[in-house]
């Protein structure tokens, strides 16, 4: 499904781009004085984009504002859809688990991300984890959110994430490495008073 987005994602931009460099690219030259083909909306440098008839013609008729409004509106829904896609990470829904008989094994990838927040937040110090698998299910990659304490040391939480939680992680999957970013932060805590 990835492999299929990425496709109609590059399809896409190559075909909007394409569109653009051709549109501008002959406006641009049209406006410096090159001659413009028969086919081409407009005759010559110093035609304008829409004249006095082109803008008013469809003034009355009662379909025209509605279809515009209509299409622009579609417009709008398929580039948001399209920026969600491009912009959402995609979490991994399965990891290929090498069971070192030959065959595999497929385990969910929010077992898998479960299993690794639950370790992940038993670490001292740690108050909260999060974490989503991302990438290729026979390459993952973990995302891992860490809220620690206040009175911990974020290089000693980091070591133990390390050795510790994604080491098991990746030893029980079977994986010959288990890449992670890591993001830590500090939980706030109210003041309290005294007296």
């Amino acid at each position: 499904m990835t492999a299929v987005l990425r496709a109609v994602n590059r399809v896409l931009i190559g075909i909007v781009g394409l569109v653009l460099l051709v549109l501008g690219g002959s406006v641009l030259a049209i406006g410096l004085g090159a001659p413009a083909p028969s086919w081409w909306i407009h005759h010559g440098k110093h035609d304008v984009l829409l004249n006095d008839a082109e803008r008013t013609r469809w003034r009355d008729a009662d379909w025209w504002w509605p279809t515009v409004i209509a299409v622009l509106a579609v417009l709008v829904l398929l580039a948001l859809w399209w920026l969600t896609a491009v912009l959402r990470r995609r979490r991994l829904s399965e990891v290929l688990v090498d069971t070192r008989d030959g065959d595999g094994a497929v385990l969910r990838g929010r077992a898998l991300e479960g299993a690794l927040a639950q370790e992940a937040g038993g670490l001292g110090g740690v108050e909260r984890a999060q974490v989503h698998l991302t990438g290729r299910r026979d390459a993952p990659r973990a995302r891992v959110r860490l809220m620690l304490e206040p009175h911990v040391d974020p290089g000693t939480a980091l070591h133990d994430l390390h050795t510790r939680a994604l080491t098991h992680a990746r030893d029980s999957a079977g994986l010959p490495a288990l890449p992670a970013e890591v993001q830590l932060r500090g939980a706030k805590h109210r003041p309290e008073r005294v007296g």
